[in-house]
């Protein structure tokens, strides 16, 4: 058995995720460096130094969930944290186009079906099978955490504020896919309290990441602290959270 507990980030071979897996292994843990391509994960996981392992996962492919799960277990037989960091902002906007622009082309009265499920698929229905193929794991550990990767521009009543800045590009694909996470959180978090496993929200703020083409005003440091922070609450601390960085609690 390992010594070590085992976190597994997806998305983690880029931006945020990468960042939550170098925070993790400094913090003492195994990280598993979820990735969909398995090369950019192992160069990923070498900079993430010894104590990181690559995994290949596509977190919208069935197959490649089971196999995840079924290596996971094989090698480590549980999961003490699992961050659910993996998502996409868009698959149809044009280089160059602000966020301000597709959002225009995103409104509940033109947004494409297609576009709206392709991101749901990675943000929502992804986050739930992984959750359900690794919560065996997770049960097998003594104290395990979930941490949801969400966003402040997914918090209901935070648009329903008309002097919210960005109030004017909330809509159905990647800020509602994030108000989906959210219910899932809580969801989850009401289904595991009685196991004592933690199920939380955080939002890593406005990160300069490939997910916002790097426009973004934080670093990737600070936008992984708030998913550390939490990943490591101790057994007196709450479930079903969103919170960002310093605990700053986000109305859902």
């Amino acid at each position: 058995m390992q010594d070590k507990p085992i976190a597994l980030v997806t998305g983690a071979n880029q931006g945020i995720g990468l960042q939550i897996a170098k925070d993790l292994v400094a913090h003492g843990f195994m990280v598993l460096v979820g990735s969909r391509d398995f090369e950019r994960g192992e160069a990923a996981a070498r900079e993430v130094g010894p104590d990181a392992r690559a995994l290949q996962l596509d977190v919208t492919d069935q197959a490649s969930i089971a196999a995840a799960a079924e290596r996971v277990g094989n090698e480590f037989g549980r999961l003490d944290v699992l961050v659910q960091n993996a998502a996409i902002s868009n698959t149809n906007k044009r280089p160059g186009q602000s966020v301000e622009e597709y959002a225009r082309t995103t409104r509940p009265g033109n947004v494409s079906l297609d576009e709206m499920r392709a991101v749901w698929d990675t943000n929502v229905f992804g986050v739930l099978a992984v959750y359900q193929a690794m919560l065996p794991l997770l049960r097998k550990a003594p104290a395990a955490r979930i941490v949801n990767v969400s966003s402040g521009v997914g918090s209901l009543t935070t648009n329903s504020n008309p002097a919210f800045a960005y109030r004017s590009i909330f809509g159905p694909v990647y800020p509602a896919s994030k108000t989906a996470l959210n219910a899932l959180t809580v969801a989850m978090a009401i289904e595991l309290e009685p196991e004592g496993i933690k199920v939380n929200a955080v939002s890593p703020g406005f990160t300069r990441t490939n997910l916002n083409g790097y426009a973004g005003t934080a670093t990737v440091e600070d936008g992984a602290r708030e998913a550390v922070r939490v990943a490591l609450l101790g057994p007196d601390s709450p479930t079903g959270t969103f919170t960002r960085w310093e605990s700053e609690t986000i109305p859902w």
